[in-house]
């Protein structure tokens, strides 16, 4: 197989940039108002991504640990701080639960894939495990908004329901339980729907990454499938711990459902 990489050159990055342009005239043309998101978009995107770009080179050649933690420390802040800012409102401890599921859900995940999996060697290689974990977190991010979004508008809509639990004597885990169990369904949805459509529908970036990298097709399928399985448990672990870890704080110390 031609193992050759085409390069990308800044022109054609510029010329791929137009696409953008295009897409800000559609918006203008059917006054959505987009077109400012999406040229600050597109400007963050490309600076985010040449910085990252740069630490990731420097990270590589430092070949120690301290510097690969230290990233992976730094990408799961921002993918907590990105999820507080999708949420409209928020649970007590909001941060404090969420980056602890994030950091123990993503955390297992991706070093239960590199070291028992793939053996990883060494164990903080940066080519494997920053962009696994990138993945990891990034997929478990839509699952963790999801499950938050979700628990807070089903304790809006089952407020009645929950109260009459207590009040029937049902501890907060049963009066909790299905609000609970509708949000953990619903940030599964994205994970489950990506692998049913996998292969048929549409060919995932992995993989995609991969191929055109030069690796053989099946080496990139079954990595492919292994990082699927890895993503979903994240998502479940990250959830599962989230929801148990935050429902009870819609609850006061008197176990009964807080008025705000």
């Amino acid at each position: 197989m031609n193992t050759t990489i085409i390069d990308i050159s800044l022109w054609d990055l510029v010329t791929v940039y137009s696409l953008l342009l295009m897409s800000i005239g559609l918006a203008h043309l059917l006054k959505a108002g987009q077109g400012r998101d999406i040229f600050w978009a597109g400007l963050r995107m490309f600076v985010q991504l040449l910085l990252v770009g740069y630490v990731l080179h420097l990270v590589f050649a430092l070949k120690t640990a301290l510097p690969v933690l230290l990233v992976l420390i730094v990408m799961i802040g921002f993918a907590v701080q990105t999820i507080g800012a999708r949420v409209q409102v928020k649970m007590p401890h909001f941060y404090r639960v969420v980056g602890t599921s994030i950091l123990f859900g993503c955390g297992s995940m991706t070093f239960f894939f590199c070291i028992l999996v793939i053996g990883l060697e060494p164990w903080y290689d940066p080519r494997y495990l920053i962009p696994l974990a990138g993945m990891v977190i990034g997929n478990s991010m839509t699952g963790a908004s999801l499950a938050v979004e979700r628990l807070n508008a089903e304790f809006r809509e089952r407020r009645e329901e929950i109260e009459t639990a207590l009040c029937l004597g049902g501890s907060v885990q049963l009066a909790a339980a299905p609000a609970v169990s509708s949000a953990f369904r619903a940030a599964l949805i994205p994970s489950v729907n990506s692998m049913a459509a996998m292969g048929l529908v549409f060919l995932p970036g992995l993989m995609t990454g991969q191929i055109l990298s030069g690796t053989e097709p099946l080496i990139a399928v079954k990595y492919q499938i292994a990082i699927m399985c890895v993503i979903t448990g994240s998502v479940a672990l990250t959830t599962f711990l989230i929801l148990r870890l935050g429902y009870r704080s819609y609850f006061t110390p008197h176990q009964s459902l807080r008025e705000d």
